[in-house]
Protein backbone atom coordinates (compact mmCIF):
# COMPACT_ATOMS: atom_id res chain seq x y z
CA UNK A 1 0.00 0.00 0.00
CA UNK A 2 1.69 3.41 -0.89
CA UNK A 3 0.62 5.96 1.76
CA UNK A 4 -0.06 9.60 0.58
CA UNK A 5 -0.26 13.11 1.78
CA UNK A 6 -1.74 15.48 0.42
CA UNK A 7 -0.96 19.47 0.86
CA UNK A 8 -3.31 22.11 -1.22
CA UNK A 9 -5.09 24.92 0.24
CA UNK A 10 -7.83 24.86 -2.24
CA UNK A 11 -10.58 22.80 -0.48
CA UNK A 12 -12.10 21.40 -3.77
CA UNK A 13 -9.06 20.00 -5.37
CA UNK A 14 -7.81 18.76 -1.80
CA UNK A 15 -11.16 16.86 -1.80
CA UNK A 16 -11.10 15.73 -5.34
CA UNK A 17 -7.10 14.36 -5.14
CA UNK A 18 -8.54 12.60 -1.93
CA UNK A 19 -11.55 11.15 -3.77
CA UNK A 20 -9.97 9.87 -6.48
CA UNK A 21 -6.91 8.55 -5.15
CA UNK A 22 -8.72 6.75 -2.55
CA UNK A 23 -10.78 4.41 -5.04
CA UNK A 24 -6.98 2.57 -6.01
CA UNK A 25 -6.36 -0.21 -4.36
CA UNK A 26 -2.99 0.56 -3.81
CA UNK A 27 -2.93 3.74 -2.26
CA UNK A 28 -4.35 5.02 0.71
CA UNK A 29 -4.35 8.72 1.78
CA UNK A 30 -3.16 8.96 5.27
CA UNK A 31 -3.47 12.98 5.50
CA UNK A 32 -5.02 16.02 3.86
CA UNK A 33 -4.18 18.70 4.66
CA UNK A 34 -4.39 23.21 4.07
CA UNK A 35 -1.23 24.92 4.55
CA UNK A 36 2.71 23.93 4.23
CA UNK A 37 3.52 24.45 8.30
CA UNK A 38 1.24 21.67 8.73
CA UNK A 39 2.20 19.26 5.85
CA UNK A 40 5.38 19.12 7.53
CA UNK A 41 4.50 18.57 10.91
CA UNK A 42 2.35 15.94 9.56
CA UNK A 43 4.97 14.01 7.01
CA UNK A 44 7.40 14.04 10.00
CA UNK A 45 4.58 12.68 12.25
CA UNK A 46 3.19 9.73 10.02
CA UNK A 47 6.21 9.18 7.55
CA UNK A 48 4.53 8.89 4.50
CA UNK A 49 5.63 7.51 0.99
CA UNK A 50 4.73 10.13 -1.38
CA UNK A 51 3.91 14.08 -0.29
CA UNK A 52 1.86 15.48 -2.99
CA UNK A 53 2.73 19.18 -2.48
CA UNK A 54 1.23 22.37 -3.91
CA UNK A 55 3.03 25.46 -4.63
CA UNK A 56 1.17 28.57 -3.67
CA UNK A 57 0.09 27.65 0.06
CA UNK A 58 -0.10 29.62 3.48
CA UNK A 59 2.48 29.51 5.99
CA UNK A 60 5.18 27.55 3.95
CA UNK A 61 5.22 27.21 0.05
CA UNK A 62 5.26 23.30 -1.36
CA UNK A 63 9.15 24.11 -2.42
CA UNK A 64 9.86 25.38 1.42
CA UNK A 65 7.73 22.15 2.07
CA UNK A 66 10.50 20.34 -0.10
CA UNK A 67 13.41 21.82 0.76
CA UNK A 68 12.67 21.42 4.51
CA UNK A 69 11.75 17.43 3.71
CA UNK A 70 15.17 16.97 2.15
CA UNK A 71 17.19 18.72 4.66
CA UNK A 72 15.49 16.77 7.65
CA UNK A 73 16.71 13.77 5.20
CA UNK A 74 12.96 12.10 5.57
CA UNK A 75 12.45 9.40 3.06
CA UNK A 76 9.50 10.58 1.33
CA UNK A 77 9.06 11.02 -2.12
CA UNK A 78 7.71 14.23 -3.34
CA UNK A 79 5.38 15.16 -6.31
CA UNK A 80 4.86 19.07 -6.87
CA UNK A 81 1.46 19.80 -8.68
CA UNK A 82 0.81 23.34 -9.26
CA UNK A 83 -0.73 25.52 -12.19
CA UNK A 84 2.21 27.35 -12.61
CA UNK A 85 4.97 26.73 -15.81
CA UNK A 86 7.30 29.14 -14.27
CA UNK A 87 10.83 28.31 -15.26
CA UNK A 88 11.82 29.35 -11.73
CA UNK A 89 9.51 27.30 -9.69
CA UNK A 90 10.46 23.92 -11.84
CA UNK A 91 14.34 24.84 -10.92
CA UNK A 92 13.91 24.86 -7.20
CA UNK A 93 11.80 22.20 -7.27
CA UNK A 94 14.60 20.31 -9.02
CA UNK A 95 17.10 21.54 -6.84
CA UNK A 96 15.53 20.10 -3.78
CA UNK A 97 15.50 16.96 -6.03
CA UNK A 98 11.85 16.66 -6.09
CA UNK A 99 10.52 13.24 -7.89
CA UNK A 100 7.83 14.85 -9.60
CA UNK A 101 6.36 18.30 -10.77
CA UNK A 102 3.14 18.02 -12.55
CA UNK A 103 0.51 20.36 -13.95
CA UNK A 104 -2.89 20.66 -12.50
CA UNK A 105 -4.38 19.95 -15.81
CA UNK A 106 -3.06 17.11 -16.43
CA UNK A 107 -5.68 13.99 -15.99
CA UNK A 108 -5.92 12.18 -12.75
CA UNK A 109 -4.91 9.15 -14.31
CA UNK A 110 -1.51 10.69 -15.05
CA UNK A 111 -1.15 11.70 -10.97
CA UNK A 112 -1.92 8.31 -10.45
CA UNK A 113 0.54 6.71 -12.34
CA UNK A 114 3.45 9.12 -11.51
CA UNK A 115 2.93 8.38 -7.96
CA UNK A 116 3.42 4.54 -8.99
CA UNK A 117 6.43 5.24 -10.90
CA UNK A 118 8.07 7.56 -8.77
CA UNK A 119 8.02 4.72 -5.92
CA UNK A 120 9.75 2.65 -8.91
CA UNK A 121 12.67 5.45 -8.55
CA UNK A 122 11.83 6.97 -11.64
CA UNK A 123 11.07 10.77 -12.02
CA UNK A 124 8.13 11.98 -13.76
CA UNK A 125 7.62 15.70 -15.25
CA UNK A 126 4.46 16.96 -17.05
CA UNK A 127 5.59 16.86 -21.03
CA UNK A 128 4.80 20.53 -21.37
CA UNK A 129 7.30 21.72 -18.67
CA UNK A 130 10.31 19.93 -20.44
CA UNK A 131 10.73 23.06 -22.99
CA UNK A 132 10.74 25.38 -19.65
CA UNK A 133 13.53 24.04 -18.18
CA UNK A 134 15.56 25.25 -21.68
CA UNK A 135 13.85 28.49 -21.77
CA UNK A 136 15.20 29.42 -18.29
CA UNK A 137 17.00 33.00 -18.65
CA UNK A 138 20.62 33.73 -17.21
CA UNK A 139 20.16 35.45 -14.09
CA UNK A 140 21.79 39.27 -14.42
CA UNK A 141 21.74 40.14 -10.81
CA UNK A 142 24.56 40.24 -8.84
CA UNK A 143 24.95 38.14 -5.49
CA UNK A 144 24.54 41.22 -3.43
CA UNK A 145 21.66 42.47 -5.58
CA UNK A 146 19.75 38.92 -5.35
CA UNK A 147 20.41 39.14 -1.39
CA UNK A 148 18.65 42.65 -1.07
CA UNK A 149 16.03 41.28 -3.12
CA UNK A 150 15.69 38.43 -1.10
CA UNK A 151 15.98 40.61 2.14
CA UNK A 152 13.20 42.56 0.94
CA UNK A 153 10.85 39.91 0.51
CA UNK A 154 11.31 39.07 3.69
CA UNK A 155 9.59 42.30 4.19
CA UNK A 156 13.35 44.21 5.73
CA UNK A 157 13.23 48.15 5.53
CA UNK A 158 16.45 49.70 3.71
CA UNK A 159 17.43 50.36 7.06
CA UNK A 160 17.17 47.21 8.13
CA UNK A 161 18.51 45.67 4.97
CA UNK A 162 21.64 48.13 6.06
CA UNK A 163 22.30 46.55 9.23
CA UNK A 164 22.00 42.98 8.43
CA UNK A 165 24.84 43.45 5.29
CA UNK A 166 26.54 46.00 6.95
CA UNK A 167 26.37 48.59 4.26
CA UNK A 168 24.93 52.01 4.03
CA UNK A 169 21.43 52.82 3.29
CA UNK A 170 22.83 54.61 0.24
CA UNK A 171 24.69 51.26 -1.14
CA UNK A 172 21.44 49.13 -0.53
CA UNK A 173 19.18 52.19 -2.66
CA UNK A 174 22.00 51.66 -5.54
CA UNK A 175 21.79 47.70 -5.12
CA UNK A 176 17.90 48.07 -5.40
CA UNK A 177 18.03 50.50 -8.05
CA UNK A 178 20.33 48.49 -9.81
CA UNK A 179 18.54 45.42 -9.63
CA UNK A 180 15.03 47.05 -10.92
CA UNK A 181 17.18 48.09 -14.04
CA UNK A 182 18.08 44.84 -14.77
CA UNK A 183 15.38 42.62 -14.17
CA UNK A 184 13.22 45.65 -16.18
CA UNK A 185 10.91 46.55 -13.11
CA UNK A 186 8.69 49.65 -12.13
CA UNK A 187 9.51 49.12 -8.40
CA UNK A 188 11.44 47.42 -5.71
CA UNK A 189 7.73 44.99 -5.07
CA UNK A 190 8.07 44.18 -8.96
CA UNK A 191 11.50 43.29 -9.09
CA UNK A 192 11.26 41.07 -5.71
CA UNK A 193 8.42 39.04 -7.81
CA UNK A 194 9.95 38.93 -11.08
CA UNK A 195 13.27 37.41 -9.64
CA UNK A 196 10.98 35.00 -7.25
CA UNK A 197 9.16 33.96 -10.70
CA UNK A 198 12.42 33.60 -12.85
CA UNK A 199 13.96 31.74 -9.72
CA UNK A 200 16.80 34.05 -9.21
CA UNK A 201 16.01 34.62 -5.59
Amino acid sequence: MIRILIAEDQQMVRGAFTSLLQFEQDIEVIAAVSDGKTAFETIEQTTPDVCILDIEMPNLSGLEVAQKIRDAQLPCKIIIVTTFARPGYLQKAMDAQVEGYLLKDEPIDFLIQAIRRVMKGERIISTDLSAVLFMQEKNPLSEREAEVLRLTNDGLTTEEISNTLFLTKGTVRNYVSSAIQKVEAESRTAAVQIAIEKGWI
